[in-house]
């Protein structure tokens, strides 16, 4: 049976800055080392790709340059926070230049904690607008909103132009609901790296990961050999990162995996205030941890 055009393993690409100023050279290092990798698409403008802290010129600079690069390789996912004001969102969709680009990804509101109902017709207001297949990105320890697995499935059934959620709310119940009750359209992607592997067990077909930018290979091949049923193989490989995943995020993302890029020589772990880099002693125990994992030119 043919894949989906999206699944497997879509890396949330980071923005390496250099001096404050987004460091050009080094995205297109990282985005070759992630193709060369395996990843399966690309995300650009995530919650990892800090593009709430780039101004509107440098998300149109990093996206085009991305897709640039890119050169068609591989599919590519837009991140598109826009504004928890849905009209003022609504209208960018309309008025955005979305060439080259595959798909868009849109977090529920942050701030004002709709309610369901809210939820649901915010994201029917953007079906409405937008020229590309949308994936749900709920992700509730940002926004302090659940988007419930009802709300997920009410919104599968409702329109096409919904293609996937991407569930970073760690709940495996919630995900395992809408796997069990959505259209054969709609797709379930995990959003968090660790728990990538038993949502694949239960169904989901793929991940936006954030792992996947440092160690794009050993991360797609567990992915690709938990898709293929091999899960002798994906545990293995899921295990040699267990230890690596929670050194990504004690200091926050991306702080994390920008400390790891830096370690693998790939750029600076600089990022923008009010995100600040790792602490000098979690940075050494990523290190020690990536240095466990053959073949990596840990620095």
């Amino acid at each position: 049976m043919n894949q989906p055009r999206f699944s497997g393993t879509g890396v949330a690409l980071i923005t390496p800055f250099r001096h404050k100023a987004i460091d050009y050279p080094a995205l297109e290092r990282i985005i070759e080392y992630v193709i060369e990798g395996g990843v399966d698409f690309i995300v650009s403008l995530g919650t990892t790709g800090e593009a709430i802290t780039l101004s509107s010129q440098e998300c149109r600079e990093v996206l085009d340059f991305t897709i640039k690069t890119v050169r068609g390789r591989l599919p590519i996912v837009a991140g598109f926070f826009g504004s928890n004001y849905t009209e003022k969102l609504v209208h960018a969709l309309r008025t955005y230049d979305f060439g080259g680009v595959d798909a868009i990804m849109s977090s529920s509101p942050a701030y004002s904690k709709p309610s369901q109902e809210g939820i649901f017709q915010h994201y029917m207001a953007l079906a409405e607008a937008s020229p590309l297949p949308i994936i749900i990105y709920n992700v509730p320890g940002r926004t302090c909103s659940n988007v419930t697995a009802a709300t997920s499935l009410r919104l599968a059934h409702a329109s096409d132009k919904f293609i996937a959620v991407k569930e970073a709310s760690g709940d495996l119940a919630q995900a395992m609901r809408i796997l069990k009750n959505k259209p054969a359209h709609f797709q379930v992607w995990s959003g968090d790296d660790p728990l990538t592997l038993p949502l694949i067990s239960c169904g989901a077909t793929g991940v936006i990961s954030v792992i996947a930018n440092a160690l794009p290979r050993q991360f797609s091949d567990m992915v690709r050999a938990a898709m293929a049923g091999d899960l002798a193989t994906a545990r293995t490989l899921n295990s040699l990162l267990l230890d690596i995943h929670p050194w990504l995020y004690i200091d926050g993302n991306p702080a994390g995996i920008k400390g790891a890029m830096e370690i693998l020589g790939l750029c600076s772990q600089e990022l923008r205030i009010p995100l600040t880099p790792m602490e000098v002693e979690h940075y050494q125990s990523l290190k020690m941890e990536l240095a466990k994992v053959a073949e990596l030119p840990v620095l």
